[in-house]
């Protein structure tokens, strides 16, 4: 009587997953190359590389097979039938094939290393989504190896074995005790066996496998000629499934094999799904296609073996084409001829109906026992070369690190060891038929990320993703991903769904774990190609004003003394494009070499460091002022160009370091042209020392030095205004350190922060206007500023200056109007400030009165005008409107008076309105100087002026 042989004890994933620390040797110029795999030094005695056949044919063959030619091909015929059983495998087939595509296209990129499937996918997707992968993939093959020892021992059992009902009576073969604990040493046993193969080497596995290869064949051999040769004959079935209940309805005892038959084959055309005789269970389309698709899988037997062959970029490609095509055929011819010979009760009944039907019944036994020994050998050395892959990547640290020990002839023995204790481990479940469905998830898992890493290396377009192999496009990479993606729901959509967030978890432990690798990131090449592709889509002809957001460049001399300035300035530019600028004195033409590059490491660990979204333009020139013209003529891109420059204020004061402690700095190389001096300190050090150190030197742009003079520095605002740029000038923003400003509660407010707005300028009293350009620009980034998450609870105070003498609430409602319809959130304060303006009409009166004496007949506006003309001289024709140079210094002593008075409690930021340089170049001097009174002693200031509209009502 046939044996039992129980369909789920074979559902079982038979990947192989082979890789040898190194690929083929190449060219001693390769392995120069930057980013190649560093060839491992070839000890004496290293076995030879595997050929095409040896390395990817016969292992791909042999995973593709595994137990399912010869105990399922007859399930999916009994149960969908020839059309949907053909249609099964054309689907299962078209899916692994978009994934046969994507792994020769990457196979054939380059040279390979340790790792197979795992260094394809962290190479080409960075190190979390490798390692993640990789963790699953060997715990995928440790579970896979022990799955299929238990297969093959409850195969033996299955015929060997003595039954443990005491009312069956044993056959003559059947002399195997039976029970757990020896069923578990049955298996220790056949894994010993595994172990001693994959200890002494995969050359020896090669050799193994292929008398494997032939027994298999010949077994397929056998089975296509018992179709011809035997003839037709009654065949008794295995006893069904028994549910708990007892009750189960009557089944047949026997079947016919009809031979070749046209109303045999045309019984078995259509489905006829039935309940499984093992389980009990209902059988579907999707479960028998679930159940058939696990032996479609094993496809990456071949680039698993890419350490072991001779040109992985040459075998790999034709070795697993070959394989597939070969399979395929096969599967096929199969389906053909059991359904023209074989009764549906036949294939519905037995899945073991080939031995009883074969002209010699124990050869389909040896080809059942031969291919599940070779898949679980093949998983058991694919998971140790995965692990010796992780721990050469050094992703988890020195957990894996013994690991990375090999024998002399390069074969990682520590990892074969790790991985045959876990096997062992996962033997003493005694059954694993509920991980077979979640190992098979893993592997297809790992076939979509090979397929979005192609697909990643596709899409980013880059000039060194030249893979030899061309038969793939971004469409079969996409097929492959949902493919794969499909098949997961389908076989378990519990599991599917809860490996996925495995993946996603170790994914971020890995992120936030491993040190940053030299692999290169995909994401960087996606992300340039998606950026370049949007930028120019960014249309400036398409700017609109209800869109405008500020782009900024702050201009930093040292940012040891800039930190809290840089800090601020980031939470001005919503979300808008935010650049350091550096301007570095020389001559590159008196320069061995490019001091700028030297200098970049520090600036982006700078940004870094203060968890900022900037960044980092440097520049060479011959002068300050020239040097800000490149930054404003060529930072940035498309539509993303500043439109706000940011510069400290000239003055005297000494700069401190905020960056580093102080006792730091001392230590540091302050000689810029000379970085390799200091090129072993930490990035952050590397920055020059501050003026007025012990050892620093004269050197700065704004305010941190003085080889920029005063005249250059109001040359600088002035060229910013003729290029159309916002300016803005920083003041006391030595001490600022936002975290305490705006930690509860505020030191300087009592728990309450304010933020002063002074949108009138200050330098001219007869014009009291509030609501031009330069104004609502004032109005719009205190506005920005207090939209910031980190400053939403600070209050907004704008100051109205009013006279005395005329009604307040006249102005005082037009500017709340005005505030409402702008929809910003303020507190107005009136400010009379008629003995301030006083000051400035009394000087006014006494010019009017030297005029009147030298021309009494004088209107007016004629004295104004002759005023102007005596102040300006004949340069005045090219002047800008402006009142700066006819302001005492008495009223700004008394402007900044005023300021200081309203500034209860003191607030955090001030913003002023910032006036345009004289056109006159002469009055700069007096310029800065006038600004210098206005702003003494206020704290941390803003000197704005806007000179583009960017505040609408519009909807």
């Amino acid at each position: 009587m046939t044996e039992r042989t129980p369909l789920l004890n074979y559902r079982l994933v038979a990947s192989v997953n082979e890789s040898e620390p190194r690929s083929a040797p190449e060219s001693r110029a390769l392995e120069e190359l930057p980013g190649s795999p560093r060839p491992r030094s070839s000890p004496k005695g290293q076995p030879k590389k595997l050929s095409v056949f040896f390395g990817v044919v016969i292992p791909t063959l042999l995973s593709m097979f595994s137990v399912v030619v010869f105990l399922r091909i007859g399930f999916v015929v009994g149960q969908a039938g020839l059309y949907q059983g053909i249609l099964m495998f054309v689907v299962a087939y078209f899916i692994i094939s978009m994934t046969v595509l994507s792994v020769c296209a990457i196979s054939t990129n380059g040279a390979l290393d340790a790792g197979g499937a795992y260094y394809m996918i962290s190479r080409a997707l960075g190190p979390e989504f490798g390692g993640s992968i990789g963790i699953m993939f060997f715990f995928a093959n440790v579970c896979g190896s022990a799955l299929f020892v238990l297969g093959l021992v409850e195969a033996i059992m299955g015929t060997f074995g003595i039954p443990e009902d005491p009312t069956v009576v044993p056959s003559t073969h059947q002399v195997l005790p039976s029970g757990y604990w020896w069923s578990l040493l049955y298996g220790t046993a056949i894994l010993l066996l595994c172990l001693i193969v994959c200890l002494v080497g995969a050359h020896i596995y090669a050799k193994a496998t292929f008398v494997i290869f032939l027994v298999v064949i010949l077994a397929l051999i056998m089975i296509f000629v018992s179709f011809f040769v035997v003839k037709p004959k009654m065949v008794t079935l295995p006893s069904p499934f028994k549910p708990s209940n007892g009750t189960s309805p009557v089944y047949p005892t026997t079947a016919n094999f009809t031979g070749f038959k046209l109303e045999t084959l045309l019984g078995n055309l259509k489905a006829g799904y039935v309940e499984d005789y093992t389980t009990g269970k209902m059988m579907s389309f999707a479960t028998v296609f679930a159940v058939m698709f696990n032996g479609c899988t094993g496809i990456m037997a071949g680039s698993n073996m890419s350490g072991d062959l001779k040109n992985p970029s040459f075998s790999i490609p034709r070795g697993t084409i070959t394989a597939v095509i070969f399979t395929y055929i096969i599967y096929n011819l199969l389906c053909l001829m059991v359904a023209c010979s074989c009764d549906r009760v036949l294939l519905q009944r037995d899945y073991s109906f080939l031995r009883a039907i074969n002209i010699w019944e124990p050869v389909v036994i040896i080809g059942v026992y031969s291919s599940t020994i070779s898949a679980s050998m093949s998983n058991l050395i694919g998971a140790s070369r995965i692990l010796y892959a992780l721990a050469k990547d050094d992703l988890f640290g020195k957990v894996l690190c013994l690991a990375k020990k090999t024998s002399q002839s390069g074969n990682p023995w520590v990892a074969v060891l790790m991985s045959w204790f876990l096997v062992q481990l996962v033997l003493f479940s005694g059954k694993l038929n509920t991980i077979a469905s979640i190992v098979t998830i893993f592997f297809l898992l790992v076939y979509a990320a090979v397929d979005l890493a192609c697909l990643a290396l596709e899409w980013a377009s880059a000039p060194n993703f030249r893979p030899t192999f061309r038969y793939f496009t971004w469409h079969t990479c996409i097929l492959g991903i949902i493919g794969c993606a499909i098949m997961m729901f389908l076989i378990n959509p519990i599991y599917a769904s809860a490996s996925i967030a495995f993946m996603l978890l170790l994914l971020l432990l890995i992120h936030y774990l491993s040190p940053t690798s030299s692999w290169g990131y995909i994401s960087q090449a996606l992300i340039f190609h998606q950026v370049r592709k949007y930028l120019l889509m960014l249309d400036v002809r398409k700017d609109h004003i209800k869109f405008w957001r500020p782009q900024i460049l702050l201009m930093v001399s040292n940012p040891r003394s800039s930190v809290g300035l840089i800090t601020l300035i980031n939470d001005l530019k919503k979300s808008g494009l935010y650049v350091l600028g550096h301007v570095q004195l020389g001559d590159l033409s008196t320069l061995p070499s490019d001091p700028l590059q030297a200098q970049y490491d520090s600036w982006l660990a700078l940004v870094d460091h203060l968890n900022i979204k900037a960044f980092v333009n440097l520049t060479l020139a011959d002068s300050v002022r020239h040097g800000v013209q490149h930054l404003l003529f060529i930072s940035g891109l498309g539509g993303m160009r500043p439109n706000t420059l940011v510069l400290g204020f000239y003055d005297d004061c000494l700069p401190k370091d905020k960056l580093i402690e102080s006792s730091m700095s001392s230590t540091e190389s302050t000689d810029p042209f000379s970085p390799s001096q200091d090129l072993e300190l930490p990035p952050l050090h590397r920055f020059a020392s501050l003026r007025g150190s012990s050892d620093g030197q004269d050197y700065g742009e704004f305010g941190d030095g003085k080889v920029l003079g005063a005249q250059e520095y109001v040359s600088v605002i002035s060229d910013a205004m003729k290029m159309l740029k916002n300016v803005v000038l920083a003041r006391y923003f030595n001490d600022f350190d936002k975290a305490r400003i705006l930690s509860p509660p505020s030191i300087l407010a009592k728990g309450n922060v304010f933020v002063d707005v002074w949108p009138v300028n200050l330098l001219r009293p007869d014009s009291c206007s509030y609501v031009d350009t330069c104004s609502l620009f004032l109005l719009q980034l205190a506005c920005i500023l207090n939209m910031v998450k980190a400053w939403r609870k600070a209050t907004l105070r704008l100051f109205l200056c009013v006279e005395e003498g005329r009604s307040v609430r006249g102005p005082e409602a037009k500017l709340g109007q005005l505030l409402k319809d702008l929809r910003i959130k303020a507190q107005v304060k009136t400010v009379p400030w008629d003995q301030v303006v006083a000051l400035h009409w009394q000087r006014q009166s006494g010019i009017n009165k030297n005029l009147m004496s030298k021309s009494p007949d004088l209107t007016a506006d004629e004295m104004e005008a002759r005023a102007i003309e005596e102040e300006s001289e004949e340069d005045y024709a090219n002047s800008f409107p402006s009142n700066a140079t006819r302001v005492s210094d008495d009223y700004l002593v008394a402007v900044n008076k005023l300021i200081l008075d309203q500034a209860m409690p003191p607030p955090a930021v001030r913003f002023l309105y910032l006036p345009r340089p004289p056109a006159d170049t002469r009055r700069y001097a007096t310029y800065l100087h006038q600004l210098d009174l206005l702003t003494q002693d206020l704290g941390p200031t803003l000197l704005i002026h806007g000179v583009t509209p960017v505040i609408t009502t519009d909807l």
